[in-house]
């Protein structure tokens, strides 16, 4: 029975041993990827869309909207009341 005990033991740790040196590997391999393709590709400096004037016109003004403001306020107060309780 105990030879039985160790033989899983040792299964068990050989599964693991392969896990983690598979796991180890495709941290390596991606980075190194990574690395490589970063060499070869600058990276890509994202810019915000340009809005034309029709879109700039029918966007919403950011902070001019006081009913906005107090209902998003109330509902913060409201949410932190309820957690509170």
């Amino acid at each position: 029975m105990m030879d039985l005990f160790f033989q899983a033991l040792n299964l068990m740790f050989i599964g693991m041993g392969f896990v983690f040196a598979f796991l180890a590997l495709l941290v390596v391999l991606t980075s190194l990827m990574s690395k490589i393709i970063m060499h070869y590709q600058p990276p890509v400096v994202a810019t915000a869309p340009k809005l034309s004037s029709v879109q700039q016109a029918n966007a919403p003004a950011q902070d001019s909207d006081p009913q906005l403001k107090a209902a998003i306020s109330a509902a913060i107060k409201q949410h932190r009341a309820r957690r509170r309780s």
